[in-house]
Formats: C-alpha cells, sequence, structure tokens
C-alpha cells in the first residue's frame, strides 16, 4: 500500500475540519429552525417536525449511492454533490417560505439530508489518507470541527431569522451561502481512489451478506446505530419534557448547549485514548456513559437532571460514535469502504429517522404527565443499551479466544 506523506493527511484533516465547521454549521441551524418554519407552514402543528424526519430520511436514503459515488470517483466528488444537495435545500426552503408551501419546504429538507449524508462521511474520509496512528485522531479532530459549528450555527441563526420580511428566509439563504463555501473548500482536498480501482486491478469484494457476517462490522454498525439514535431520541424530547415541566425555553437552550458542547468537545482527545486504549473499550464506555444518562434521567425533573442527562448523553454518543467508526475502518478492505460505510450510515440514520419519530410520541402520548412521558424516553434507551452492550461483550469474549 501507499505511503502517504504526513502533510498530505494533516492538509486532509485540516480542510475537513473547516468543512465541519463551516459548511458544517447549517446543520445546527436547520434543526434550530426547521421546527419552527415547519409550525409557521404545516396545515397541522403535530407535523410541525416532520421536515427534520424528512432531512434525516434524506441522509439515510442518499448515504448508499453517494458512497458508492465516492467509492467509484472520489470524496471530493462526493462532498461537492453533497454541497450541491444543501445548496438546493436552502434555496428551495427559502422560496417555500416565502410561498408559503409546506410541501414544497419538505422538498426542500429532504434535498439537506444530501448534505446531511455528505458531511456524515467527513469521519470517514479523515481515514482514508492517515496513517495508523494518526487514524483514530484523524477521525476525532474532524468530529472536533462540530464545537465550532455548534457555535458558529445558532448566532448566524440570531443575525437572520428576522433578517427578512418573512422570518427564517434569510436563515435558508445563509445555508445556501455556506454550501458555496463548503464547495470551495473541497478544491484543496486530496484523497485518492483505493488503488485497486484506481490501477484497474480487479480486487475482490465481499457481498453485503458477507461483509455483514464479519463479526468487527457487524458490532460497529449496531454501536454506532445505537450511540446515535439514543442520543437523538433523548436529545429532541428534551426541550419538550423541560418547557412541560415548568422551565422556560432559555433553560431548555442552556441545557441543549451544554449536550452539544459535551458532544464535541471531548473530541480533542478521543482519539489519543483510542489509540492507547482500543476502540472497542471506548466504545464501551461511551454505552456505560449513555446508561448513566438515562438513570439520571429517571431520578427526577430538576434542573441538574436535565443538564447531567443531556451532557452524559453527549460525553456517551462522543466515545460511542467515534470509537464505532474506529472501529468500523479497522475492519474492511480500502476496495470496499463504499459498500460498508454506505450500509453503515444507511443503517445509522434510519435508526435516527426513527428515533426522532418516536421521540416526540413517547414524550406527548404515553402517560398523563410530562415526568411519565419522560420517564419513558428515557426507559426505551434500556433495550437498545443492552443488545449494542451484548453485543460488543460477545466481541470481546470471541476475538480473546483467538488470540
Amino acid at each position: 500500500m501507499k505511503i502517504v506523506p504526513l502533510s498530505q493527511e494533516k492538509r486532509n484533516v485540516l480542510v475537513l475540519v473547516l468543512a465541519q465547521a463551516l459548511p458544517g454549521a447549517q446543520m445546527p441551524m436547520i434543526i434550530i429552525v426547521g421546527g419552527l418554519a415547519g409550525q409557521l407552514l404545516a396545515p397541522n402543528p403535530c407535523f410541525a417536525t416532520l421536515p427534520i424526519s424528512l432531512m434525516v430520511f434524506g441522509s439515510m436514503t442518499t448515504a448508499p449511492w453517494l458512497s458508492n459515488l465516492m467509492q467509484h470517483f472520489d470524496r471530493r466528488l462526493g462532498f461537492i454533490v453533497g454541497t450541491i444537495g444543501g445548496s438546493l435545500g436552502g434555496l428551495t426552503c427559502a422560496y417555500a417560505l416565502v410561498a408559503s408551501s409546506f410541501p414544497l419546504f419538505l422538498l426542500g429538507s429532504y434535498f439537506s439530508g444530501v448534505y446531511m449524508s455528505a458531511n456524515g462521511f467527513y469521519r470517514f474520509a479523515a481515514a482514508d489518507t492517515a496513517s495508523p496512528e494518526f487514524r483514530p485522531k484523524a477521525i476525532a479532530y474532524v468530529l472536533a470541527g462540530g464545537l465550532a459549528a455548534a457555535i458558529f450555527g445558532p448566532q448566524l441563526v440570531k443575525f437572520t431569522a428576522e433578517a427578512a420580511i418573512v422570518p427564517f428566509v434569510a436563515t435558508y439563504i445563509g445555508v445556501l451561502v455556506l454550501n458555496i463555501v463548503g464547495a470551495m473548500l473541497f478544491v484543496f482536498l486530496d484523497i485518492p481512489k483505493p488503488e485497486q480501482e484506481k490501477d484497474g486491478k480487479t480486487a475482490t469484494k465481499r457481498s453485503y451478506k458477507e461483509l455483514l457476517a464479519t463479526p468487527r462490522i457487524v458490532v460497529s454498525i449496531v454501536c454506532a446505530m445505537v450511540s446515535y439514535a439514543l442520543m437523538n431520541l433523548v436529545m429532541t424530547s428534551t426541550p419538550l419534557a423541560m418547557v412541560a415541566c415548568g422551565f422556560s425555553s432559555s433553560n431548555a437552550a442552556d441545557v441543549v448547549s451544554s449536550h452539544v458542547i459535551a458532544m464535541f468537545g471531548p473530541s480533542f482527545f478521543t482519539g489519543h485514548l483510542i489509540a492507547r486504549f482500543g476502540a472497542d473499550r471506548i466504545v464501551a464506555i461511551g454505552l456505560t456513559l449513555l446508561a448513566f444518562a438515562g438513570v439520571v434521567g429517571l431520578a427526577g425533573i430538576e434542573l441538574w437532571n436535565f443538564f447531567g442527562t443531556l451532557v452524559l448523553l453527549g460525553i456517551g454518543w462522543n466515545f460511542g460514535f467515534i470509537g464505532a467508526t474506529a472501529m468500523l475502518v479497522e475492519a474492511h478492505a480500502p476496495n470496499e469502504r463504499g459498500r460498508v460505510q454506505g450500509l453503515n450510515d444507511l443503517c445509522v440514520f434510519g435508526c435516527v429517522t426513527l428515533a426522532s419519530l418516536a421521540s416526540g410520541t413517547l414524550m406527548n402520548c404515553t402517560g398523563g404527565s410530562a415526568q411519565q412521558g419522560w420517564s419513558m424516553v428515557n426507559i426505551a434507551m434500556v433495550p437498545f443499551l443492552l443488545l449494542a452492550g451484548g453485543m460488543l461483550l460477545w466481541l470481546f469474549r470471541r476475538e480473546s479466544r483467538q488470540v
């Protein structure tokens, strides 16, 4: 395998960190205003959050073909396609708000899912040209760029939400501009195709059935699915639960902000922990932290409960998701990355779509009070944590017997 110069791997990571921080800022922007804009346009208030679910659905359905596109051509083309989708999403949503068209707004949200899918592959791209020692750090550094996006995006919303006659139009125009910036950034990305395909050689590729029969691949996918879906499930319910329990929307915003910092802040050292202790152990710690988040949530509905739950949830997601990504990239050959990574993100965002839809139902329709609904959200985590934890323990034992 060709040895990649250190300067190239670091330049690629820098480009991807900037892409996560700048065009990546559209993700928190859309999450903040998507439901509010949907509430303005939806014929029924129950459909207000449907645009967010449709964006995640767009990401889920885009992931397989976008991953294959990057496999057969290169990462740069795939990421530019993502910015084109994001641009169409921002432009379509802005026009839908002016035209007061909810169906058109849903279409624009689906296009935004194309960008969301491409954004999800940044972490894999960071590993493509990184040395084995630098690989987990590269993945973590790219996700750390999300911390800047989490700060930058909400500030842009504050400046743009009421900047036009129609609320949120300027916000979606801002999304369009961010995608144009992203397309220019990717000109500097230099990630070659896998050599097996670039040189025109025929390499054996395992079928999807064979890939899923590989223990490390299937366990990493399940752990990523559980980490991301449970984070989304609880995070989406938290503002609803807090307001229903008597707290202000400002309190809810503070809790969500602490959660976002907890999600991305640890990324500065998560890669070092993976390099030292192994991805498997870091995933196990992440799943344990997610379990503790549920315990704190079930303990009460005081402000500290919500803060504690969301901070533990963020750190647990960080360890679980980054660790699962590091496990996955070590478990397949370069010529299989299109299939494996597309399958991974199809499964992950499929579960996130279901979680975003289930979150409101569990919160509002499973109990007679807000506290009961909030308890059901946290209890719903249990079977999925047992599934992921059980599979990870099985992998530990299986691989220890083979040593």
